[in-house]
């Protein structure tokens, strides 16, 4: 048995499936930081974002929400200038709207992040039992919904297929195909 097909052979990939993807995340600024790497994924593949993380880490202090959602004009344009990430200015500004809508969530009196994004899988991963890489889905109607939840908060660049990949991501959704060890270890 063989892992999931999409995560190849390089190091960084196969390390990120085996202890990361489809891992059941609840902390609030991780699924913040997860939330804003895929969104710098969009049109770009997920190594490039995978490979460059502990970069994005360091030029966003660590992804802390309350320091980032006071980003002002001086700190867009050290991030545009960081080759270390990837600079992309309507990215920079959506992980600073993104944290100014998380703030807005934590402050507003409904919960954490951690319960305002997993109601849309009522709390419990959904465990699909895919054969084959080709059968996963881009997006789902609960990816949708969280899409139209997000934006009425006013988050950026979370679009229905990098929501499905985010809930992917944080074990939302395990979609590691049933021949793979992970599909197991995460149905314990």
């Amino acid at each position: 048995m063989g892992r999931c097909a999409w995560c190849g052979d390089d190091p960084v990939y196969v390390a990120y499936h085996d202890d990361e993807w489809g891992v059941p995340e609840h902390d609030d600024q991780a699924l913040y930081e997860k939330l804003c790497l895929d969104g710098f994924q969009a049109g770009l593949s997920w190594i490039i974002v995978l490979k460059k993380r502990d970069n994005f880490r360091n030029a966003f202090d660590n992804f802390d929400p309350e320091k980032i959602a006071r980003y002002g004009k001086q700190q867009v344009n050290r991030l545009l200038k960081d080759s270390s990430i990837i600079r992309s200015q309507a990215k920079i500004h959506g992980a600073i709207a993104n944290a100014k809508a998380w703030l807005a969530i934590m402050e507003s009196g409904t919960g954490s992040f951690d319960e305002f994004l997993w109601k849309h899988v009522n709390h419990k991963t959904i465990i699909n039992k895919w054969k084959t890489d080709s059968q996963i889905r881009a997006s789902t109607p609960a990816s949708e919904a969280m899409t139209k939840d997000l934006k009425k908060h006013n988050f950026s660049f979370v679009g229905s297929k990098i929501c499905y990949a985010f809930m992917q991501a944080v074990g939302m959704v395990n979609d590691h195909v049933v021949s793979c060890p992970q599909y197991k270890l995460l149905n314990k």
